[in-house]
């Protein structure tokens, strides 16, 4: 990361770390859920953006990490046990997911992912003995961590945040890593990449694995955020939401799914003062942008960028030729 960037990155940090002060709890509300958010699209990123894997189950994962995330809790188990524990059994699931991707690509693959998404809806729903079925979970505890207890809004606020700081660490050392490089050659062209002894296999079932476990760890923030679950939250049209945010941030950039979170979760609210109309507006935005940039936000500004570096450029000749 060069110093433009980091300096980039830390202010905005600075700037998640003000957002909240001075805000209602519904704001902040609507912050935690972006990070959260922000967090399984990073995941589907991995899988969809890298690895060139399409998946419609990502919400599904966030309901396997959410719903065991909570049984634990509920049963006395401390959250930071929890979350890995959810994680874990996402990941495993991720990887079994991930075997008919050796098989099957693109469309077909959707659908498969979109069959488990509905079996993973259907569960939920039916087995009340365990997940308390149309009814959810409800009672879920927010943690304390030494004396930090994450109750208050604000608190869980600056929690979540902690957690979405460390996860684009991670994720930003993991893209940038051997794996993330042979992550976009399996998108780019997997028999070029299996030529150059990349293991196709492997790496396909760890991008359905590891983006499998971030879905369940936003999950497992999102039950005790609302402290309520229950199966229509983590439908297929969440998994939609969530490959929109994936695709409209820039599928395959860092900063992707970012940018793409807060257009989805943020940008509505701020657009309630037109009353019925801002879900209208919200689409005709979104259906622009896809139409002049299908390469989403950061394709865009890279787009704009371009341009302005090529007028800079050629002033610079102009210039040159006139003395």
């Amino acid at each position: 990361m060069n110093s433009r960037n980091l300096i980039l990155v830390l202010v905005g940090i600075a700037a998640l770390i003000a957002a909240p002060l001075g805000q209602g709890n519904y704001v902040i509300y609507v912050l935690c859920s972006w990070l959260i958010f922000s967090i399984a699209a990073m995941g589907l990123n991995l899988t969809l953006g890298y690895a060139g894997q399409v998946s419609l189950a990502q919400a599904a994962f966030m309901g396997i990490g959410a719903y065991t995330t909570a049984l634990l809790t509920m049963a006395g188990v401390h959250w930071i046990f929890a979350a890995p524990a959810a994680m874990v059994l996402c990941f495993v699931i991720g990887l079994v997911l991930g075997y008919p991707a050796l098989r099957v690509q693109h469309h077909f693959l959707a659908f498969v992912t979109l069959a488990f998404s509905t079996l993973t809806f259907l569960v939920l729903r039916n087995e009340e003995w365990l997940t308390g079925g149309s009814l959810g979970l409800v009672g879920i505890m927010r943690p304390k961590f030494l004396g930090f207890d994450t109750m208050p809004q604000l608190h869980f606020y600056y929690f979540t945040l902690a957690v979405f700081v460390l996860v684009a660490l991670l994720f930003w050392g993991l893209v940038h890593s051997p794996w993330g490089r042979a992550f976009k050659a399996l998108r780019e062209n997997p028999i070029r990449a299996n030529s150059l002894g990349v293991d196709i296999r492997r790496m396909t079932l760890l991008a359905f694995a590891i983006g499998s476990a971030l879905g369940g760890l936003a999950g497992a923030l999102a039950a005790p955020l609302v402290q309520f679950i229950d199966p229509p939250a983590f439908s297929l049209m969440h998994s939609l939401k969530i490959l929109l945010m994936v695709v409209v941030g820039g599928s395959g950039y860092f900063f992707g799914p970012i940018l793409g979170a807060g257009l989805v979760i943020v940008m509505p609210e701020f657009l309630r003062f037109t009353e019925g109309y801002y879900l209208m507006i919200y689409a005709a935005m979104v259906l622009v942008l896809m139409i002049v940039c299908p390469t989403g936000l950061i394709g865009l500004g890279r787009k704009f960028a371009s341009q302005f570096k090529g007028r800079s450029v050629r002033g610079d000749l102009k210039e040159g030729a006139k003395l």
